[in-house]
C-alpha cells in the first residue's frame, strides 16, 4: 500500500484553536484545529494485504493513520491498480458539534483530498468514508450511528458531486462497526458487528511485522506538548514571572540583547547534553515525566523567554539530525509542557522546534500535530505556518536540512578561521570585522523568512490619547510574546495587584509575523 495526498484547507483561514482534547467535541464547539484536515502522507513498506470486508477495513484505520481516531470524519482514496483498488491520501477532520456544520465540513475533507491526489499524480477513483465517535452518557453505538446517518449521506453526496464515489462508509462507535452503505442482515445486522480485538488480524500482524507502530489517539499525543495542569504549574509560572523580570528588559535593550541570546544558547546546549545522557524510555508518559524532572522550573524559563528570540530560535533549529535529534525533540516537548498559561503564547517556539525536528527525523503525525498547537497558541507564528504547509504539501525536509548545515558549517569554518574576530552570540549572526561576512547568506534556503519580516520592529507604547510618544526604535527580534512578558511585568508592579489581561497593543516580532 502507498499513501500520497497533498494540504487540505486554505492557507488564509485559521489553523489552530487552543482549546483541543479535553471534553467531547460534540459537547463543545468545533475548534479550528478540528476545521483543518489532518492529511497523511506516510509511505508504508511495501507489503501487500488484502481487505474484503467491512471488518477487514474498520480493523485497518488506526493502521492506515497511525493512530486511533477521536471524533473524526476519516476519509481514504482508492486508486485503480490492476482492477484492484489501492489505498492513495488519506484525510482526517472532527467531526463539527453542530449539524448546520455538516454541509459545509464534508465539501470541504472531500475537496481537500481530491485536489490533493490529483496534485500528487492522479485523481482517485473511490472514497472510502468512517465516522468514528464514542456515545455519550446514556447514548449507545447504534443511536450515534443513526445520529450521524445525515453526515455519512453529506460525504457521499459531496463525494459524488466531484465524479469520486464512496463504495463503503463506516461508522466506529462503542467496540462496533455499521456499514451505511450494506443493508443485509447476514453481514451487517443492526445492532452493529463487533470489532476485533485490537493486534489480532491478519493486517495488525503485517502492520508489526513491517514496523508500523499504532500510538494511541491524538488526545494522547497532543497531551505530551500541552502545558503542565499539575501542582507544578504554578510553580513554573512563578518562575517564568521572576525571569521575565530580569530578562526581558534585556532582551528589549539593544546593548545587552546578544548576551541573553548567548546565554540562552549555552543553557540550551547543557540541557541537550543532559537530556541525552538520560537513557531513553519505551513508555511515553514515563518518558515525559522523567524528562520534566531533568528541567529545573528556572531553567525552563531562561529557554522559554530566550527562544522568543528568532535567531537563537533558528541556532538551536540545527539540532535536527544524528545524535541531536532524539534528545532535542525531548527538549522541545518539555520546554511547550511548561508554557504554562498565561504564558500559553510562548509555546509556539518549542512547539515549532519539537515540529520541525520530528517532521526531520520522519514523524509527520506528530509533526503536524506541533506544528498546529504551535499556531494555536500564535496564529500568527511565520515559522510554524511555513513548516506546517511544507510537510502537508509533502515537500522534503532535506532542502530545509541542507540550509541549516550549511549555516552551522560556515559559522564554523569563520570560528576557525579567525576566533579571536568572530562574536557567535545568536541575537547579532557572525561578525568577523568584514561587511561581507555581517550575516550567512540564506538565499538558498527552502523556508525564507520575507525581508520585509527579518527585522521586525516593536511597537512604541501609546499614550492615553492614543498616540506614539517619542522615535520608533531600532528593528529587533524580540517577539510578541517577550513583549507581552515586559506588559505583564510592568502590570505586577502597580499598586493594584497583579493582573492577567492581555494588553490592547502587539508586536511584530518573531512570535508575530516573522519565522
Amino acid at each position: 500500500m502507498t499513501n500520497h495526498s497533498g494540504t487540505t484547507g486554505s492557507p488564509g483561514s485559521p489553523d489552530n484553536d487552543d482549546t483541543v482534547g479535553g471534553e467531547r467535541q460534540r459537547a463543545r464547539r468545533t475548534t479550528d484545529l478540528d476545521r483543518v484536515p489532518a492529511v497523511q502522507e506516510r509511505p508504508l513498506p511495501e507489503h501487500q494485504v488484502t481487505l474484503r470486508t467491512p471488518e477487514e477495513l474498520a480493523d485497518a484505520l488506526p493502521y492506515l493513520l497511525g493512530y486511533r481516531p477521536e471524533d473524526s470524519i476519516v476519509l481514504v482514496a482508492l486508486h485503480d491498480a490492476d482492477g484492484r483498488g489501492r489505498f492513495g491520501g488519506r484525510a482526517r477532520l472532527g467531526i463539527p458539534a453542530s449539524a448546520d456544520d455538516w454541509d459545509s465540513a464534508a465539501g470541504q475533507l472531500a475537496h481537500g483530498l481530491v485536489t490533493g491526489s490529483e496534485r500528487r499524480g492522479g485523481k482517485p477513483e473511490q472514497m472510502v468514508a468512517f465516522l468514528c465517535q464514542e456515545p455519550a452518557k446514556g447514548e449507545t453505538g447504534r443511536q450515534v450511528m443513526e445520529r450521524l446517518r445525515p453526515l455519512a449521506q453529506k460525504i457521499r453526496l459531496a463525494c459524488g458531486s466531484l465524479d469520486v464515489p464512496v463504495v463503503e462508509a463506516l461508522c466506529i462507535s462503542d467496540g462496533h462497526f455499521w456499514s451505511y452503505c450494506c443493508d443485509r442482515g447476514e453481514c451487517c445486522p443492526p445492532e452493529g458487528r463487533p470489532m476485533g480485538l485490537p493486534g489480532t488480524s491478519v493486517l495488525a500482524a503485517a502492520a508489526a511485522y513491517a514496523g508500523v507502530q499504532v500510538r494511541g489517539t491524538l488526545r494522547q499525543l497532543r497531551a505530551r506538548l500541552q502545558p503542565l495542569e499539575t501542582g507544578a504549574a504554578l510553580e513554573q509560572e512563578v518562575a517564568l514571572d521572576t525571569v521575565g523580570m530580569e530578562l526581558v528588559p534585556r532582551v528589549l535593550d539593544e546593548s545587552t540583547r546578544a548576551g541573553v541570546a548567548a546565554e540562552t544558547l549555552e543553557l540550551a546546549e547543557r540541557m541537550l547534553r543532559r537530556f541525552a545522557e538520560s537513557p531513553l524510555m519505551s513508555e511515553a508518559l514515563l518518558s515525559d515525566l522523567r524528562d520534566d524532572e531533568l528541567l529545573g522550573h528556572d531553567e525552563a524559563a531562561r529557554l522559554i523567554l530566550g527562544l522568543q528570540d528568532r535567531a537563537t530560535r533558528d541556532r538551536v533549529a540545527e539540532w535536527m539530525e544524528d545524535g541531536e535529534a532524539a534528545p532535542a525533540l525531548r527538549l522541545w516537548r518539555a520546554l511547550a509542557r511548561r508554557c504554562v498559561r498565561p504564558y500559553h503564547e510562548h509555546a509556539a517556539a518549542p512547539l515549532t522546534l519539537a515540529g520541525w525536528v520530528a517532521w526531520s527525523s520522519g514523524d509527520e503525525l506528530e509533526a503536524r500535530e506541533a506544528f498546529a498547537l504551535a499556531l494555536a497558541a500564535d496564529p500568527d507564528y511565520l515559522f510554524a505556518r511555513l513548516l506546517h504547509q511544507a510537510c502537508n504539501e509533502g515537500l522534503d525536509p532535506e532542502s530545509i536540512r541542507r540550509c541549516l548545515r550549511a549555516e552551522r558549517t560556515g559559522r564554523q569554518r569563520k570560528i576557525a578561521e579567525a576566533p579571536e574576530m568572530v562574536d557567535t552570540a545568536p541575537g547579532d549572526g557572525i561578525h568577523t570585522g568584514h561587511p561581507s561576512a555581517a550575516a550567512p547568506d540564506d538565499s538558498h534556503s527552502a523556508v525564507k523568512t520575507p525581508v520585509h519580516e527579518r527585522r521586525p520592529k516593536i511597537p512604541r507604547p501609546r499614550t492615553s490619547a492614543g498616540t506614539h510618544p517619542g522615535p520608533a526604535r531600532p528593528g529587533t527580534t524580540a517577539s510578541r510574546a517577550t513583549k507581552r512578558t515586559a506588559d505583564r511585568r510592568t502590570a505586577r508592579k502597580r499598586p493594584e495587584g497583579r493582573t492577567t489581561a492581555r494588553p490592547d497593543g502587539g508586536c511584530d516580532g518573531t512570535g508575530g509575523s516573522a519565522m
